[in-house]
């Protein structure tokens, strides 16, 4: 696999312009991206929220800093050979030039990619505009260009209660008129929503499996034009919903047969062992 920035931004855009659709599961830490890599991935992201949760913090916008989120995007890229991605949130302020610097920032710890949202972290307008939306995205993709980095743009819609197809779409046209990559719906639910907004754009299209009762298979997925799938932070609540019936099970019943299904330690050891790892490179 891939070491240095370069290939790994070449690995990962091949992966974007191969006829199949991939999985790009989401770590929250170190070990998660390590796991996650041996198990077979070809690329990973990062998690706003399974980071959040691991640092003891809601998943709320302004609670994790773009320090912290950059600085455990740092720790992932470094733990792995893969290509990574990260969530950046709404590039973490409203100004047009701190998403240029957020930017710029991901790439100087060696991500290969990562997304700006059109949130505003208004409750009462939950949506940018889209004109400044537009600027924002402008202004990220003027510090990605040239550079080992695929910018993904992201219309909120759906994650606010707004299950407008159309003004969706629109905002992920104009996204890519702005220079975006890779273009993101997060909340759809509905197959045909998703084939319509795939036949709508033109860049590749990232969906995400495990926020909703949407179950469909990857199958599904590529068959209406889907590129990419993430998994955001279910991957993490998973775990996190493991920790809790094991431990609801000692409280209640003081028995320990959750073990039955917890890895191995050895075969955990090996998993994280640098050998191992050096064998996927």
């Amino acid at each position: 696999m891939a070491t240095t920035q370069q290939q790994k931004y070449q690995s990962f855009k091949a992966l974007h312009e191969n006829e199949n659709a991939f999985v790009m599961p989401n770590p929250w830490d170190a070990g998660s991206a390590i796991i996650l890599e041996q198990t077979g991935f070809n690329a990973l992201a990062t998690t706003s929220a399974g980071y959040a949760f691991g640092a003891g913090q809601r998943d709320s916008s302004g609670v994790v800093t773009r320090a912290d989120i950059l600085a455990n995007a740092g720790a992932v890229v470094q733990a792995t050979s893969l290509p990574v991605s990260a969530d950046l949130e709404d590039g973490f302020g409203l100004a047009p030039d701190i998403c240029h610097e957020t930017i710029s920032l991901a790439i100087q710890v060696g991500l290969v990619g990562g997304s700006i949202e059109d949130a505003s972290s208004d409750a009462d307008t939950p949506i940018l505009p889209l004109d400044i939306a537009v600027e924002r995205i402008k202004a990220a993709a003027s510090a990605a260009h040239g550079q080992p980095f695929m910018l993904t743009a992201r219309a909120e819609n759906y994650l606010w209660d707004k299950p407008d197809l159309a003004d969706t779409i629109r905002r992920l046209q104009a996204f890519d008129q702005a220079g975006a990559d890779v273009l993101y719906a997060p909340g759809l639910d509905n197959l045909d929503d998703i084939r319509t907004l795939c036949a709508a754009v033109d860049k590749p299209v990232n969906v995400v499996m495990g926020l909703q009762n949407a179950l469909f298979s990857v199958a599904q997925l590529a068959e209406v034009g889907v590129k990419r799938i993430s998994v955001g932070g279910s991957f993490a609540r998973a775990a996190y919903g493991a920790l809790i019936r094991a431990a609801t099970e000692v409280i209640e019943h003081g028995t320990f047969t959750y073990a039955r299904d917890a890895i191995p330690d050895h075969d955990i050891n090996q998993m994280m062992s640098a050998e191992k790892r050096a064998s996927r490179t």
